[in-house]
């Protein structure tokens, strides 16, 4: 009988410790699967790109930093802030009829402009550069255009001048055709970027992949707007076309609902 209680109590001590490293095991692996991923800052500067000289031009509650295109004010109308998102109102699909195109209140030379956008189906947009105001007309501002469209279902995409595709999502507007588009589709958020460097080059990304580069001013860009429609003497009214020396940055009123976010700039020097 003595035997038999040693071997049982030996037995259960045993089961306890297998027990109990069974159970460390288990807590060490359920620390591993919960660790926390970081959210992406919306609408925020990172330490880094404050000491990088980068600029918040949108804080994702006011419209403050810009303004109407050949106005003093913001648009009362067509255009509005929610979510922390800058929103182009949809409207009849017509070129700044609505609540207009608006402007960055300041100009730059060289710089780098990033934006997060959002297009909705069959949706067209633009982001303008250069943009000086002084042409006289109603219509949408005169500008080097980064363009931003639904490829699949507007017909723009199919449009052009005298360089085919110079109207898809990414291209200098009916100046030069982009490449290599990565595209995060119709409703997902995309990363545009255009960078112009002191020397006048130029370049455009989408989703962190180069689509085009040219020289401003050079005689290529100066042919490529011969076979534009910016061949039209207006658009050379304030000088020749794409070549100020500063300009605003515009967002277009297109008549299609497209929402902006992460809006930041950087002066090059």
């Amino acid at each position: 009988m003595k035997t038999l209680v040693t071997c049982t109590a030996m037995s259960a001590v045993l089961l306890c410790a297998c027990g109990g490293k069974n159970t460390q095991s288990t807590e060490k692996t359920a620390k591993v699967e919960t660790t926390a991923v970081a959210e992406p800052m919306i609408n925020q500067l990172t330490e880094q790109e404050k000491a990088e000289g980068w600029v918040l031009l949108f804080d994702g509650k006011t419209t403050k930093g810009w303004r109407g295109a050949h106005k003093d004010d913001f648009p009362d109308h067509g255009w509005m802030v929610k979510d922390g998102e800058l929103i182009v109102q949809k409207s009849d699909g017509s070129e700044s009829t609505n609540g207009g195109d608006i402007v960055t209140e300041g100009e730059y030379s060289a710089f780098e402009f990033s934006v997060d956008f959002k297009i909705t189906e069959g949706a067209n947009s633009g982001i303008k550069y250069f943009v000086t105001e002084q042409e006289k007309q109603k219509g949408s501002a005169y500008g080097l255009e980064f363009q931003l469209l639904d490829n699949a279902k507007h017909p723009d995409a199919k449009l052009y001048t005298t360089f085919p595709g110079s109207r898809t999502l990414g291209s200098l507007y009916d100046l030069k055709k982009s490449e290599n588009i990565h595209f995060n589709g119709v409703g997902e958020w995309n990363t545009a970027v255009v960078k112009v460097f002191p020397n006048n080059h130029v370049e455009h990304w989408l989703n962190g992949v180069r689509v085009l580069e040219y020289e401003r001013g050079s005689k290529e860009f100066r042919d490529l707007v011969k076979g534009s429609k910016y061949a039209d003497p207006s658009y050379s009214s304030g000088g020749p076309f794409g070549e100020a020396s500063k300009g605003h940055i515009l967002l277009q009123d297109h008549g299609d609902e497209v929402a902006f976010r992460n809006i930041k700039v950087k002066e090059l020097k």
